[in-house]
């Protein structure tokens, strides 16, 4: 099961060492940003499935990559966890209607964080959560590892199982070769961009086993994506 993806934005090291600590301990992958414009370039590299975001990180703040991310369509819908040493009313009010889905004051206890990152995720994006996953006639079950295309079970090896994963939990959405080397092979594993195309390969040839339609699209010069219908 790939595991959601958590960017953290802190510039103060000790918190930020803290909040990788606990989020890892529930079984989160974390990247840690130091400042708003280190974060704004991973953001457009690749989008995780969760932003924590602190007010005060320099170069370019919390409220203001926020404001930014949601006027952009990849990460309109992000979903934003805001912290911030300021507990005033109308600070709480601006950092929402910015577009922060949630908000803490510091200082603030881990089980809260972390109770609080479950529930967002919960609310805007159950998929990453959900022990099931349905893409048209294809159903994917992380728990018993297995996956169906209608009646059919389909036999994966673990690469491609975690390739169709990670392509059903985002549907429609098309991924370079480099973003799906990044999220299903890891960031610190160096092969080649080639290999990308032999398992996208076999992926397709197993889930369109008996003449069914393709559901695996291949756009030129851009990537793959997974149909929604």
């Amino acid at each position: 099961m790939i595991a959601p993806r958590v960017m953290v934005v802190e510039d103060e090291e000790s918190l930020g060492v803290l909040l990788r600590y606990n989020l890892e301990a529930e079984g989160y992958q974390v990247e840690i940003a130091t400042r708003g414009d280190e974060a704004e370039m991973r953001l457009q590299e690749h989008v995780p499935d969760l932003l924590v975001l602190d007010w005060m990180v320099p170069a370019v703040s919390g409220i203001e990559l926020c404001r930014r991310i949601r006027m952009r369509p990849e990460t309109q819908r992000l979903p934003v966890i805001m912290l911030t040493a300021r507990g005033e009313e109308s600070d709480r009010v601006r950092g929402l209607s910015t577009g922060a889905d949630d908000y803490l004051v510091k200082p603030f206890s881990m089980p809260e964080f972390v109770a609080r990152v479950k529930a967002l995720l919960r609310r805007a994006k159950p998929e990453v959560l959900s022990s099931v996953l349905k893409v048209g006639d294809i159903i994917l079950d992380r728990e018993q590892h297995r996956v169906y295309r209608g009646k059919t079970e389909i036999r994966l090896g673990p690469t491609e199982f975690r390739l169709l994963e990670f392509m059903m939990r985002h549907p429609g959405r098309v991924f370079s070769r480099s973003q799906l080397l990044d999220n299903v092979w890891g960031e610190t594993i160096y092969i080649d961009e080639r290999t990308v195309d032999v398992h996208v390969g076999r992926l397709r040839k197993a889930v369109n086993e008996g003449s069914m339609s393709d559901v695996i699209r291949t756009i030129r010069g851009a990537g793959y994506a997974i149909q929604e219908d």
